[in-house]
């Protein structure tokens, strides 16, 4: 996925600053600075859209950044320069005042929870669990601080230092593989527009929260909160109070913790999505946790595209903004970050595979019925060693796996060198041939990859 980059990108996201402390109103609007994006500037000089463009679609994050009469207008030409590059058109994130100024379809895809700062002190005095969290936290000896931009932007400071190791290890503990488009922590970026609060206990940093701006709301975005696997109960409401607090403090009209994505009154398929992707990502859980905060309202957050039944099209198309450009390849890392799930997949596509070896009618892809129930056996074998793995982990286990798919890869194609390549007959032929031997292959490095992610752990 291209994206401009140096000089021109930075003078790009410096004008895009300027718009966006005039009319930056979308919760999301600080974001669009962050490195990947492409931005469309209206002629009249008063609007921009940043996007990220899939191959497919631009994607933009969020309502164009103007003022809001000029919503249909900056709309309009970004379609227009879409469809000349050929490109469809999807607009991420939109607050209900998009679709008030522009008509457009939508789709319902979570909710932010928002609060007014001033606010604050009731709702700690009025929940008992959240003062609970937060007497935990002191007693744990956590302490908060406001950390200076400088010590974002100085890659040698020693606190900063500290927070990218204490990125690493969150990002190493998701389900999911890092993604891009309004997902990047990028701490140093613009750090001079934001503000940033440590959770130290005894001086060692457990917990950062950045906070981003929304200027036309005098309002703050409490974007990213990242805190260590090992910190002590209560960290992250210890980081929040400290946020709220200080923006109670100066005066501040809005705050907000970003979408809870499918949270909300979604369609029933993307419920059934919340549902079954609750392995890789707990919506339910980042619901609840924003909600013991005791939010004023919630405001629900549309994905907006112009073609009627273009709802299919635009989550496709948003999914892949978010992939980095393929969703293959995130799958892939995301299936290698939890290993257990891989070698459980691995495990359930074996059993289809090796019935198929057994029946009377694929006895003629093997020299001898004794060789066909060799391999039969010997799937069956590596099967009840890949369920045996999903119910433990053992690291020896999985190395010996590694080595009887990679005997598997070389003897199979030994085989179809000498036997079947052979006695071929057409493509149906040569794809079976072909899918036989690159998937104990393939299963061998993502065994490899999957055994390699582990070990660091122990």
């Amino acid at each position: 996925m291209k994206h401009v980059d140096g000089e021109a990108g930075t003078r790009e996201r410096e004008r895009a600053l300027e718009l966006l402390r005039r009319f930056g109103w979308n919760a999301t609007s600080f974001q669009v600075l962050m490195p990947g994006f492409r931005y469309w500037f209206d002629p009249a000089g008063d609007a921009f859209v940043a996007y990220v463009d899939t191959g497919g679609a631009w994607v933009a994050a969020g309502a164009p950044i103007t003022a809001p009469e000029s919503l249909p207008r900056a709309v309009e030409g970004f379609q227009a320069a879409a469809r000349q590059a050929g490109r469809r058109v999807c607009f991420f994130a939109t607050e209900p005042r998009f679709t008030e100024w522009v008509p457009m379809e939508s789709l319902s895809i979570g909710e932010q929870p928002v609060w007014e700062p001033s606010r604050w002190e009731s709702v700690v005095r009025g929940s008992r669990s959240l003062r609970e969290q937060l007497r935990r936290a002191r007693s744990h000896g956590v302490v908060v601080r406001e950390l200076p931009a400088q010590v974002l932007e100085e890659a040698e400071h020693p606190t900063r230092q500290a927070l990218d190791r204490l990125r690493k290890r969150w990002l190493a503990s998701r389900r999911m593989a890092p993604m891009g488009f309004l997902v990047q922590l990028r701490p140093d970026a613009f750090a001079r527009e934001r503000r940033a609060f440590a959770a130290e206990v005894k001086g060692e940093l457990v917990g950062v929260l950045l906070v981003s701006p929304v200027y036309a709301r005098d309002g703050w975005f409490l974007q990213d909160l990242v805190r260590d696997p090992e910190s002590p109960n209560g960290t992250a409401e210890a980081l929040v109070d400290a946020a709220m607090r200080a923006a109670a403090a100066e005066g501040r009209r809005y705050v907000t913790l970003g979408l809870a994505p499918l949270s909300g009154p979604v369609r029933p398929w993307l419920r059934l999505a919340r549902a079954c992707g609750k392995p890789l990502f707990d919506f339910e859980g980042l619901r609840a946790f924003k909600a013991k905060f005791r939010p004023d309202a919630w405001v629900p957050l549309h994905l907006a595209y112009p073609e009627p039944g273009g709802g299919f099209f635009a989550v496709y198309d948003a999914l892949r903004a978010f992939a980095r450009g393929s969703l293959v390849r995130f799958g892939v890392a995301t299936l290698l970050r939890r290993p257990r799930l891989l070698v459980h997949g691995l495990a359930v596509l074996l059993l289809p595979w090796t019935a198929l070896l057994a029946l009377p009618a694929t006895t003629r892809w093997f020299p001898s019925a004794r060789v066909q129930w060799g391999w039969v056996l010997f799937d069956v074998g590596l099967a009840a060693g890949l369920f045996s793995l999903v119910r433990r982990w053992r690291d020896g286990l999985a190395t010996a796996l590694v080595c009887l798919t990679a005997a598997d890869a070389c003897l199979t194609f030994v085989q179809a060198a000498t036997y079947n390549a052979v006695r071929a007959r057409g493509p149906v032929d040569w794809l079976v041939i072909t899918a036989a031997v690159l998937a104990p292959a393939t299963a061998s490095g993502l065994l490899v990859r999957a055994r390699d992610f582990r070990l660091p752990a122990r």
